[in-house]
């Protein structure tokens, strides 16, 4: 026998949607205080040089930034190696000892459970540079300076 729906809403097993009109899928206020509270872990722990990796000897490691799953279980670590030098080796190192760090940080966080990590390297710096280097080239120069020059005989 179908048992009849509860149309009221009262007594309803699902929980209204208090994401605070964040439909664009973007990151809630949650994810950003855990991205934080990781980065800051995590930076804690790579600045202690307790991993023994020859790839991270002699390392300086920025941690740009750390964006945990909605539900909390993973999260994705954005670094970039002091200087830009061998990312990718760098990276690599990273997520072989991806375990060691995620047991670190448990150590220094509140949390019920600290998520699986997976290091990327940050590339934002890189692309930064190349449209700084584009901006600067002397095409684009000359094309500023000319149209600088329209616009004051147009005055």
């Amino acid at each position: 026998m179908p048992r009849p729906t509860n149309t009221s809403g009262r007594g309803s097993s699902r929980r209204p949607h208090r994401g605070g009109g964040n439909d664009k899928g973007g990151p809630t206020q949650r994810q950003l205080r855990v991205g934080e509270a990781l980065r800051h872990a995590l930076a804690e722990v790579l600045n202690r040089n307790e991993i023994r990796d020859p790839d991270l000897d002699g390392v300086s490691i920025t941690v740009t930034q750390v964006k945990p799953s909605p539900d909390m279980r993973y999260a994705t670590v954005y670094c970039e190696p002091l200087g830009g030098q061998n990312a990718k080796e760098i990276v690599a190192a990273l997520n072989r000892h991806k375990g060691f760090l995620r047991g670190e940080m448990g150590h220094r966080l509140t949390m019920k459970f600290t998520p699986d990590l997976r290091f990327v390297e940050d590339e934002s710096f890189a692309e930064a540079l190349k449209i700084e280097t584009i901006l600067r080239s002397p095409e684009v120069q000359r094309d500023l300076t000319a149209h600088d020059g329209d616009e004051s005989e147009e005055d």
